[in-house]
């Protein structure tokens, strides 16, 4: 039995937010149980942080949403010194949290909640597991993020998007666990590298050479600027570069690089945003230089591209160097950890833009990682979570 077959359609809270790697999944997971279930028969409620991005999302995609208080754990190598005043006191507005959630779950009486991760999705699955409705919980990174870790313990399933994550459940959650991957928006699967060319006006793009696409996320990455950018003539002389720094590094990098020659300039394309035609990019590029978060990892290895990757060292529990020290254990892409130079980045792209059937091999192997149904298989596990509720 189908639960849009009960005549009311389907009930859904989601919750999760924060960053675009709880975000994102959430709203692809969305899209798709709405597909499964049908026009008009979905009534989804979408609870956060207020001003969280999730809100804003929310908001652009015509979902109604509810805010709840939420607290940040400011995490610490040292345990003592995670006792501070501002954990006391975000900690202190958890409960408050719980109870505005309950209110909300009591009131909406979802099928399944669906919890992605983020600070705001523990008093949200709480208060699911307090009104005895049943928590899907789904986890982005190769290891465990300390929300869904407390939230593992009551949910009724557990999706993650690596193999290797289904030992650090606790041992219960591991007999419902699943793997689903990392959902990844549709429309970054189905790009084309010739309207990247013409969208970009990459007026001196060269087909003989490899091209290499270089990210630090939507708000650009300084680090990877600096790195790419002392290495830039040399890069040149190798491949077209198409280069998303940041709306706030743009002016700088433009002044950066204003001397290139004439020739070399034609073949490098620098933005501070990169929008529609992202998924043209992605299709374009051979080797891609990024950052190593959840959303980046299934979005690489569902498209199969070979990457130089140097996560962010500030990332909560160290988890973008677990997902680029898991790939590359694999064979799926180069991590670049801790102290990185340029010489570094030089010498991990030179094999990839040289030798092209390395560079398929690495790809291919991304590729085996990829899951690039992660959304279609997320929606059966909350499907199959919600019919078991009726």
């Amino acid at each position: 039995m189908s639960p849009q077959v009960s005549g009311r359609g389907l009930r859904l809270v989601v919750t999760g937010g924060g960053t675009g790697g709880h975000t994102y999944p959430a709203l692809t997971t969305v899209r798709t149980v709405q597909a499964r279930v049908g026009a008009g028969m979905l009534d989804v409620l979408w609870v956060g942080a207020a001003d969280g991005l999730e809100e804003r999302v929310a908001e652009s995609e015509g979902i109604r949403f509810a805010a709840v208080a939420t607290g940040k754990i400011r995490r610490a190598a040292n345990p003592l010194r995670m006792v501070s005043p501002a954990n006391m006191r975000d900690m202190g507005r958890v409960p408050l949290g719980v109870a505005q959630a309950r209110s909300i779950i009591a009131a909406h009486r979802p099928d399944v909640v669906l919890a992605t991760g983020g600070y705001v999705a523990v008093p949200v699955g709480l208060a699911a597991w307090m009104c005895r409705r049943p928590l899907v919980v789904h986890e982005q990174t190769v290891r465990l993020g300390l929300a869904n870790r407390t939230l593992a313990r009551v949910a009724a399933r557990v999706a993650v998007s690596s193999p290797s994550t289904l030992e650090l459940l606790p041992p219960a959650s591991r007999a419902t666990a699943v793997v689903t991957g990392n959902p990844v928006r549709p429309n970054l699967l189905a790009g084309d590298p010739c309207r990247a060319v013409e969208a970009l006006g990459l007026r001196g793009f060269d087909p003989r050479r490899p091209t290499v696409y270089v990210t630090g996320g939507a708000q650009g990455s300084q680090q990877i600027n600096s790195l790419v950018v002392e290495i830039l003539p040399w890069l040149l002389q190798q491949a077209n570069v198409v280069h998303q720094c940041g709306p706030g590094n743009l002016e700088l990098l433009r002044r950066q690089t204003a001397r290139l020659p004439v020739e070399a300039a034609g073949r490098y394309f620098l933005t501070g945003y990169m929008g529609g035609e992202l998924p043209d990019v992605l299709a374009l590029a051979d080797v891609v230089i990024s950052r190593s978060g959840a959303g980046t990892i299934a979005e690489l290895t569902a498209l199969g591209k070979a990457a130089v990757l140097i996560p962010l060292a500030s990332s909560a529990g160290n988890e973008q160097a677990h997902n680029a020290r898991h790939l590359a254990d694999a064979g799926a892409a180069v991590a670049l950890l801790g102290e990185v130079s340029a010489a570094d980045v030089q010498a991990a792209v030179t094999p990839l833009l040289t030798d092209p059937g390395r560079r398929a091999a690495m790809a291919a192997r991304a590729r085996d990682h990829g899951r690039p149904d992660a959304a279609e298989r997320l929606a059966d596990v909350v499907l199959e979570a919600a019919h078991d509720s009726l």
